[in-house]
């Protein structure tokens, strides 16, 4: 029987990947894994080793202030620019379209801000909805961690038909709600009503 237990350097790197460009801390690490953090440091330098002699890797780690994140080798540099200006053609799906919608009507808002709202991690929405160039970074926050704000961009607006952010429809009963026991749904179905308004045009 094949063992599929994972292993320690596997849910480090799972941690790693997850946290996406903000980076995930040593404390964080042995927060979540419960490791303690001289055998984090060393499963830190074996990926570091790993990715920098194994040319079928992709990754890189990068360290700043004991902030650990993954990012991907420069000599990729080519086919990642190339992906970044090929128009993407796939509908947005129903998680980016969340995703979006949230950082519409709250921005600007971390990455935990969103998680918060849709009760699911974020990062690979928010990577995705930066490449196509409709949400941005738009500074740090003043906070532990200095975890990065995001907003719309320019090109959101041209992709709903919006001339600016005053013409997004009202949150349904939006007096009555409490923002803190909100969920993506209800940001969700006021931006599509915006879409659907563009389709008809």
């Amino acid at each position: 029987m094949t063992n599929t237990k994972l292993t320690n350097q596997a849910q480090i790197e799972g941690l790693l990947f997850i946290s996406g460009d903000e980076g995930i801390t040593l404390g964080d690490l042995a927060k979540v894994s419960g490791f303690m953090k001289p055998a984090i440091l060393s499963i830190l330098q074996d990926l570091k080793n790993k990715y920098e002699n194994d040319p079928s890797s992709a990754f890189v780690l990068l360290e700043s202030d004991q902030t650990y994140r993954l990012a991907t080798k420069h000599q990729l540099a080519g086919v990642i620019k190339h992906y970044f200006e090929v128009p993407l053609t796939v509908p947005l799906t129903k998680a980016l379209l969340e995703v979006l919608a949230i950082v519409a009507y709250r921005q600007p808002i971390t990455r935990l801000e969103i998680d918060d709202i849709r009760g699911v991690q974020s990062s690979g929405s928010l990577q995705k909805l930066m490449v196509r160039g409709l949400v941005d970074t738009h500074g740090r926050l003043d906070a532990p961690g200095r975890p990065f704000l995001y907003a719309t961009t320019p090109a959101f607006l041209d992709y709903f038909g919006l001339s600016n952010l005053k013409e997004l429809p009202p949150l349904p009963d939006q007096d009555e709600l409490d923002l803190s026991d909100m969920n993506g749904d209800i940001f969700l179905e006021a931006l599509q009503t915006r879409e659907g308004r563009k389709d008809d045009d």
